[in-house]
Parts: structure tokens; sequence; C-alpha cells
């Protein structure tokens, strides 16, 4: 359950719902496999998996939300074949041309002969909201991703007032400055991506390297910012920071890890419990700490979206 990448998001209202109304705004939108016809299914599900049944479990005020994805695996090269097949066998037997409006129909009808016996695969995406950070924070490796469930969550709830932190400062510029002298609260990694201004710009990618030494130095000289950058913090956790101000590769330390375990009881979910209120808080305050380091927020741009 502890998240391996983050998206963040933040309310522009505060959050005032509870648990208990929240979950009442998810039943309608719970998982349902995908139907014979369905090329995919989108809902949500218990986020203690088959140790749950409630589709919001709340800690210390934190609550957790999980979606599932499921979708029929169908590939477009083996429509197209079977499309390409069956215009031939038309076009042989009746001497005349297939064009496209029969060649959709086809399809159509092959996609629908397909579908029932089409393997699928399913995946989860896990999320928080933090009502008195005012944040919604996703564990999602894309954008897109995330955006699926901000949507569906939107759906549900019929409002979600959600953007993404809305930066002073362009992350690029402050995280490159970062390599000359990185805030105290953080410790540099060894992997960084640098790139020229503009669209066809030369990239350089970093990877086990000192990212003070002296030919990092030279490339920031010429002009070249930092895209994404590894950190450390408080030795809780490791990460790869995006100039979109995103989280990629998170890596908890082996200290909160194991306080999680000692809080943890017996049972599935007095351990989902211990993981999810130390990561949570964890991730909180990281969040809170990189906004403030990058430059803090422009509160008029969020007042503006409220």
């Amino acid at each position: 359950m502890w998240f391996k990448n983050l998206i963040i998001y933040r309310f522009t209202k505060p959050f005032t719902d509870s648990a208990e109304s929240l979950e009442q705004q998810l039943l309608d939108g719970a998982f349902k496999p995908c139907g014979k016809q369905e090329l995919s299914s989108y809902g949500w599900v218990p986020p203690l998996g088959k140790h749950g049944e409630l589709l919001v479990h709340s800690t210390n005020g934190y609550l957790m939300l999980c979606a599932r994805k499921e979708e029929k695996m169908l590939p477009a090269s083996v429509v197209r074949d079977m499309v390409s097949d069956k215009v031939q066998q038309i076009e042989d037997a009746e001497h005349r041309k297939v064009y496209k409006k029969e060649r959709d129909t086809l399809k159509d009808e092959i996609t629908f002969d397909l579908l029932p016996r089409a393997f699928t695969r399913s995946g989860a995406t896990y999320a928080f909201i933090a009502p008195r950070q005012g944040l919604l924070l996703v564990d999602a490796s894309s954008v897109r991703r995330a955006e699926e469930l901000v949507s569906y969550l939107r759906g549900s709830m019929g409002s979600l007032p959600v953007i993404p932190p809305a930066l002073k400062h362009a992350p690029a510029s402050v995280m490159t400055q970062w390599l000359e002298q990185t805030p105290s609260a953080f410790e540099l990694g060894d992997e960084a991506e640098l790139s020229e201004p503009g669209d066809e710009g030369g990239v350089i990618r970093c990877k086990r390297h000192d990212l003070t030494a002296e030919e990092i130095r030279i490339h920031l000289e010429a002009g070249k910012q930092v895209n994404k950058v590894a950190l450390g913090w408080n030795d809780q956790v490791r990460f790869l920071l995006s100039d979109d101000f995103t989280l990629k590769r998170l890596r908890f330390g082996e200290e909160i890890q194991e306080q999680a375990s000692d809080q943890g009881g017996d049972d599935a979910g007095s351990r989902f419990d211990a993981d999810f209120s130390l990561m949570s808080a964890c991730l909180c305050s990281l969040v809170e700490q990189l906004i403030e380091d990058l430059g803090g927020e422009d509160r008029a741009r969020l007042d503006d979206d409220a």
C-alpha cells in the first residue's frame, strides 16, 4: 500500500465531508466487472481489498480511496487482420469492392463477437484526502491516470474543487538552483536530467553521478535547467522530483517502515492502519516542505479557482 508515485492536488475550498458521507457518495460508483460487450469498467473498491468492505478507509483524519479499472485485451492488430480476411472473402465471393462504410460495420461486428472471449487485465489506483492540509494525493505513474481518478471522484461527489498546486515559481528554475545549494531539509541524490530551453534543446541524463561535480556545473553555466532531480527527505523517503511537480519512484526508509511494522497488529486491518497513518503524515509533511522550498503557492490563483 506504500505509494510509489505522487500526483498532487490542492483543494481550493475546505473539504468537509466525513468518511461516512463520502462512503455514501461512492456507493453508486462501486466497481462492477466488465460486461460481455464492455471494453472497460471503472469503479471504487475497498482500499483494504478482500480484508475490508468499506470504500473509504479513515485513519487519523485521512481518507483513503481505491479505484479499480478493468480492460478487455483486444489487440487492434487481431481485429484488423480479421477484418481484412473478411473483406477478402466478400470481394472474392461477390466480385465487388468493399468500401469504408462496410469495413467499419464489419469491424464493429467482429469486435462485438470477440469481446465476450477477450482476456481482461485490471489495475488499482490509490489516493487519499488530507482535509486538514487541503490535499488530495494520488499514487499514479502519470497525470492521465491520476486525472482519471479525479474525474471519477468528481462525478461521484458532484463537485471536487481541486487543482494542481499553483506554485509561485517554475520548479525547473528552483531545482536548478538546488544543485548549487540544496535546502537543508533535503539531501541531493545521484540522478538528474538537465535540458536546454526550447523544444529542440539538448538533454543530459545522469545516473549514479555526483551532481555537484564540475561537469554538471559546466552544463548549468551553459544555460541548461534541471527537469528532474533525485532527492532524499529527513531519512524518511527518497524520490525523483520532476519539473511538473510530480514525484516518482518513492522509496520509504527502513526506519519508518519498521515503525509501521511495530505499530501494526496481527490482522490486515491493523497493519494497513499503521502503514497508512505513517505514510500519509509523512507525505503531507513532505509536500508542504517541497512547496515551501520551491517558493510557495500563489494564493491569489487558488482563490480565483475557488
